[in-house]
């Protein structure tokens, strides 16, 4: 399974008049940790779209467990339990550092697409050389 675990700090403008993190900044904490699992495996969005693919997202989903507050250190962990084909199914859970607390947790589906026809289509053979060890 590939796996992968990032942190980043809570900052003023992520959060809201209750003083809560945003529920909507959940969606780019997710993208956080999907990006840096990538670039853990030799994999950049930049990359993939210089190759002539996209990767759109075809549902998401959150449930929060508590809130997130202001200066909080969040560990963002991101796996892959399978091999994406053409779908790529990534579970997140988000952490609070300090207080050892599940934030949230969730899912995001995401398409290959190529970018020339805009269809969906099997992961590209670089991006599968990239992460298929997790998976042997």
């Amino acid at each position: 399974m590939m796996k992968g675990k990032t942190t980043l700090r809570v900052r003023y403008a992520d959060t809201d008049q209750m003083r809560f993190v945003y529920n909507g900044k959940f969606f780019e904490y997710f993208e956080v940790g999907r990006s840096e699992l990538l670039r853990a495996n030799g994999l950049t969005y930049k990359q993939i779209e210089e190759n002539g693919y996209y990767m759109p997202v075809r549902e998401i989903k959150i449930e929060f467990k508590t809130a997130a507050f202001y200066d909080e250190e969040l560990e963002i962990e991101t796996w892959a339990e399978k091999l994406p084909a053409p779908l790529m199914h990534l579970q997140h859970r988000v952490r609070s550092v300090e207080r050892d607390v599940i934030i949230c947790e969730g899912y995001i589906d995401l398409i290959f697409v190529r970018a020339e026809t805009g269809r969906a289509c099997k992961p590209p053979e670089f991006f599968i050389n990239a992460i298929k060890e997790y998976y042997d």
